[in-house]
């Protein structure tokens, strides 16, 4: 069993897509300096600063980097310094055996999704949506902060609720100039549909987790698991798109509760139509909790979702307080 986050626990970090370690460097600096001052070590992987044009090297390269923190037990926790395109590369070449054996916490968003949920469907160990080390920490103080609280919290073994901050910050950032503040837009989760659901969590970013399919790194969907999806930058025919494949895929058959992350830069093509309009089409007459808007997408700050753990969604209660994992 995976044991929790604390205090004095190492995090290790390995980058297996964007080499935004060679193209951030400061911002890599200030998110250490950022973890370092709450109480956590860092260990950076051997890919720190090193670049293979759009990834941070070769999959051999990158697999070994995540391989050799996976084997390092002074490791307590795996974080990705960021997302990209080419996470799922890696997957044919993970030491699964060690890990099942040495369990560890692993956390990361958006392409990491290919990661988190092939290690969970191959181990059944929980896994982490949430911060990646540079978008999270290496931002304005105030937002890491949150984001690093929701982190503490999922990865604990207690139950807990969620609950909705105050604000967030939709801005795409410039990591090589460094924010002092950040947007402030009031938040506001949206309950979609009123019901109560309790089930398995599953999900992630939609684009990455859809690639998963027929592949033995998408763990079978069962009646009443809950899923939750972000996007990011995304135009409406694409996100139909997305959605016909849950739908032909039976997962929207057999959910019995939806969580839609926040969605920046959404391009809904003169259409008037939002993503949640577009699924709410597809799923047809079936209706479940549906709660959107949720601060798991490529926002600040982001909150950490506990991949196969078990959650209850009650959009009967206060919206802000949806969420409960058990």
């Amino acid at each position: 069993m995976v044991s929790g986050l604390k205090k004095g626990d190492t995090i290790g970090v390995f980058s297996p897509s964007r080499p935004i370690t060679a193209e951030a460097p400061e911002a890599v600096k200030k998110a250490v300096r950022f973890l370092e001052k709450n109480g956590y070590y860092v260990k950076m992987g051997r890919l720190t600063g090193r670049s293979d044009w759009y990834r941070s090297g070769s999959v051999e390269e990158r697999a070994d980097e995540l391989n050799e923190l996976i084997h390092d037990d002074s490791v307590t926790c795996l974080m990705a310094s960021m997302g990209g395109y080419v996470s799922g590369s890696l997957l044919p070449y993970i030491d699964y055996t060690y890990f099942r054996e040495h369990p560890k916490l692993i956390v990361g968003h958006s392409d990491v999704t290919a990661l988190l949920v092939g290690i969970y469907a191959q181990t059944n160990i929980t896994t982490l949506y949430g911060t990646n080390l540079v978008t999270a920490f290496g931002r304005c103080e105030e937002y890491a902060t949150e984001s690093l609280h929701w982190l503490e919290k999922a990865g604990s073994r207690e139950s807990f609720v969620y609950s909705m901050p105050p604000f967030y910050s939709d801005e795409a950032v410039d990591l090589e100039i460094l924010p002092r503040h950040e947007k402030k837009l009031a938040n506001a989760w949206k309950v979609v549909s009123k019901g109560k659901a309790s089930g398995r969590l599953i999900g992630g970013n939609l684009n990455t987790l859809v690639t998963l399919f027929g592949s033995p790194y998408m763990p079978k969907i069962r009646e009443g698991d809950i899923l939750f999806f972000e996007n990011v930058g995304e135009y409406a025919d694409a996100c139909e798109r997305y959605m016909y494949q849950l739908k032909n895929c039976g997962v929207l058959d057999k959910i019995s509760g939806l969580i839609i992350g926040k969605h920046r830069e959404y391009k809904d093509m003169g259409t008037g139509r939002s993503e949640t309009d577009i699924c709410l089409e597809i799923m047809g007459e079936r209706r479940i909790p549906i709660l959107s808007e949720f601060d798991c997408g490529h926002m600040s700050p982001v909150l950490t979702l506990p991949i196969g753990r078990i959650a209850q969604l009650d959009t009967f209660v206060s919206y802000a307080q949806a969420l409960k994992i058990t």
